[in-house]
């Protein structure tokens, strides 16, 4: 019994897939051994004037452990009251 053109053809695409294109947009631009130019070299140094905005790790991670803290308690008071409720009800 012979076989239709198409469904031969068909079978061979499905065998072997063509292998996946790269992604332009995740290619990166400049290789890495390309030295920075004087515009990102003047970016990256330390500007005076922003650097009483600067915060430091230990202050912003007592403050996130607080703001931890203080959630967990917040969920706990409206578990406990919606429990309360409930039970009551």
């Amino acid at each position: 019994m012979a076989q239709p053109a198409f469904l031969s053809s068909l079978r061979s695409r499905l065998r072997s897939p063509p292998p996946p294109a790269p992604l332009p947009h995740l290619q990166p631009r400049r290789g890495f051994h390309v030295e920075l130019g004087a515009r990102e070299k003047a970016l990256l140094e330390e500007d005076v004037a922003l650097k009483r905005f600067k915060s430091y790790k230990s202050s912003v991670k007592q403050v996130s452990k607080t703001g931890n803290v203080l959630t967990g308690v917040v969920l706990c008071a409206c578990a406990y009251e919606i429990y309360m409720r409930a039970v009551s009800s």
